[in-house]
Parts: C-alpha cells; sequence; structure tokens
C-alpha cells in the first residue's frame, strides 16, 4: 500500500519535497499557516540556496512536510524575487502570514532564524517567494 507521500509524488511527479523552518515546531506552525491560508509566501538567502541540490522555478509543486516529515499540503511556487534583507516591505512580510503579519516581527524572527542558520546581514539577499495552496493533507 503507498504512504499519503509516495501518493502525492505519483501525482506531483517532479515536486519538491521538504518541510518550512529549523525545526519540528516551527515546520508544523509555518505549514498550518500555509493551510489555513495565512502564508502565501516564504524567504530563504540566497547562500542556502546556491548551496541546495535542486534548482526552484516559477510553476514548479513542492509537497510541505510537517514536523514528523508527514505530507502536510502541496504548494505551487508563483514567483521568485531577488530581495535584501533590509529591503523587505511590509507588503511582503504581511504574505509570509507570521506572528502579527508586521515588519518588526518579520524582522525580529527572520534575523534570528538567519543568525542561526550562519548567514544573517542587513544586506543578505534573499530568495523571496510567493505560491498558492493546491491542496491539503488531511490525515485520519
Amino acid at each position: 500500500m503507498l504512504s499519503a507521500l509516495d501518493k502525492l509524488k505519483s501525482r506531483y511527479p517532479n515536486a519538491h519535497v521538504w518541510s518550512f523552518g529549523d525545526s519540528a515546531e516551527m515546520a508544523d506552525e509555518l505549514a498550518q499557516l500555509v493551510i489555513s491560508g495565512d502564508k502565501k509566501a516564504s524567504c530563504g538567502s540566497l547562500a542556502a540556496w546556491q548551496q541546495g541540490d535542486e534548482t526552484v522555478s516559477p510553476g514548479d509543486y513542492h509537497i510541505v512536510l510537517d514536523g514528523n516529515e508527514n505530507p502536510a499540503c502541496v504548494i505551487r511556487t508563483t514567483s521568485l524575487k531577488l530581495i535584501r534583507f533590509n529591503e523587505v516591505t511590509a507588503q511582503d512580510a504581511a504574505a509570509e502570514g507570521e506572528g502579527d503579519k508586521s515588519l518588526q516581527y518579520w524582522r525580529k524572527e527572520h534575523q534570528e532564524f538567519f543568525t542561526r542558520e550562519g548567514t544573517f546581514s542587513e544586506e543578505m539577499e534573499l530568495i523571496f517567494e510567493t505560491f498558492v495552496l493546491v491542496e491539503s493533507v488531511l490525515r485520519d
């Protein structure tokens, strides 16, 4: 019998498979924000993207995993832009859907995240991705 992940991989054969954040708790929280419709964007350091094995392009599908590495939802990239940390706008921050959706909250939380990653700088380049929810994966 196929697992939920295997079924999704067969429906979206070239989908990227990953989870948000750097902890199981963050993966759960951010996946839930996508499912609820609050989170429509994400970003990562350009340095981390360049070290990755996969290239992401608009139109790509992603199977987003929860903190237990089970599929939570499927999203599709709608746009990518290169932007510096200190140039992220209030609109960009709100699209990420985290906390109170303010730029102040976004800067604080992302500075902490990128500091843990070892890449933080006010001038650092980010890949800012927007996406749409394709489907939510309901578990029994």
